[in-house]
């Protein structure tokens, strides 16, 4: 997928400017299937996902549901918002995410929530791969989510970053496909079978 982005410092954009939160509402409204994400004050715009991008997300979501993090404490969902505060209008859509199911509790603004209820985000990356390896690493660590996935189809490998510390996360461990990684426990409820994946299902090769 690609992107286009729309930027100007928060803060010193002109009076007569539509505020980045209600443009990327718009665009969204009158273009179902766009996702539009600000980060860092910067208004993204990527186009609905590709066939193998879908299914990456299903392989992916095939273990979570066995290990039983789609239950009564933990729900597994697809393109939500999480609010982030990196800015005052700040917030992303990850392609896959592991949320306390309390989440209808915890909605912030624009169908965002809280990032509290996070417990693990996951990015396909696309033609845009660069938003996913390099600006949302910082969101997401300032959002203080504790993990964040990434399958790496550009470069044919998977990231898994964890311990979120200011704007970066202090564990950042790779994965070849041919390899197993397992998910901290903290990603689901107490006492659920750890997650395993297998990175060449996820990868495709």
């Amino acid at each position: 997928m690609s992107a286009a982005a729309v930027e100007y410092p928060w803060g010193s954009k002109p009076e007569h400017e539509v505020p980045l939160l209600d443009v990327a509402n718009l665009l969204m409204e009158q273009n179902p299937g766009l996702r539009a994400e600000i980060i860092g004050g910067i208004l993204t715009v990527t186009p609905p996902a590709d066939f193998q991008h879908a299914d990456v997300l299903t392989d992916l979501m095939l273990p979570f549901i066995s290990a039983g993090l789609h239950g009564k404490e933990t729900r597994i969902v697809q393109a939500v918002g999480i609010w982030l505060p990196s800015g005052p209008s700040d917030y992303a859509i990850p392609d896959l995410a592991v949320v306390d199911a309390d989440y209808a509790e915890h909605i912030v603004e624009s169908n965002c929530a809280d990032p509290v209820i996070f417990r693990l985000v996951a990015e396909v990356t696309s033609s845009n791969y660069n938003n996913d390896l390099r600006d949302k690493p910082r969101a997401y660590a300032e959002a203080k989510v504790p993990a964040y996935l990434i399958i790496n189809r550009k470069h044919g490998r998977v990231h898994l970053l964890t311990n979120p510390v200011g704007d970066s996360y202090e564990n950042h461990e790779l994965f070849a496909s041919g390899q197993q990684l397992t998910l901290p426990a903290s990603v689901g409820p107490e006492g659920a079978p750890a997650v395993t994946l297998d990175v060449a299902d996820l990868l495709h090769t």
